[in-house]
């Protein structure tokens, strides 16, 4: 699937001035930043590119859930799955799995530092698809970093969540706010442009 972050080649940051370029999500949605990278992948032939509509509505949809499970308001935040998801995902077991990592979500500002457009991927449901990639920091040094996509079947409608995958960097993993090279490939997030090893 085009939206599996793992399989998909990808470049990382070595510089931790990136980090402070990217919005932070607090109480209101934010709107993607200009030098927030971006990137659009629509079927061969298909000429394609997402609205500010299309932005504002997937940003809120991101915003709402990252919040939701930081206020640890998990009804709201599964809620926001699609139905497809919360079937592979039973409520209670879902919700254990995120008690088991209190720290997740907890306080960190998040930070988007990638938005990807998907329209239409092979071997998935049709609709538009939009991939957040994120970094949280947390005021005790420590880390989380993921991404969320979300997905719309048609124009006019609420994005669901549909894929979610979130890792913790403890301070020991960093060195001056950036993961160490050896935890670098291990991360399910795009950090961003600007490092000089792509792996």
């Amino acid at each position: 699937m085009a939206i599996d972050r793992k399989a998909r080649g990808r470049t990382l940051l070595a510089i931790a001035a990136l980090f402070s370029s990217g919005p932070a999500l607090s109480a209101a949605p934010p709107l993607v930043a200009p030098e927030v990278e971006r990137e659009i992948v629509a079927p061969e032939g298909v000429a394609f590119a997402p609205s500010p509509t299309d932005e504002e509505a997937a940003v809120d949809r991101f915003a709402s859930y990252t919040m939701a499970l930081a206020k640890r308001d998990f009804a709201a935040a599964y809620a926001m799955l699609r139905l497809s998801f919360q079937a592979s995902n039973p409520r209670l077991e879902w919700e254990m799995n995120l008690r088991k990592r209190p720290a997740l979500w907890a306080d960190g500002k998040i930070r988007i530092l990638r938005l990807s457009w998907y329209l239409d991927p092979a071997g998935q449901p049709p609709g538009l698809y939009a991939a957040f990639d994120f970094r949280g920091d947390r005021k005790d040094g420590t880390m989380d970093c993921g991404y969320v996509a979300v997905h719309r079947t048609v124009p006019g409608t609420p994005f669901t969540v549909v894929r979610i995958d979130t890792s913790e960097v403890p301070p020991e993993l960093l060195e001056d706010g950036v993961p160490k090279a050896d935890v670098l490939r291990q991360l399910p997030c795009y950090l961003g442009k600007g490092i000089a090893t792509a792996f």
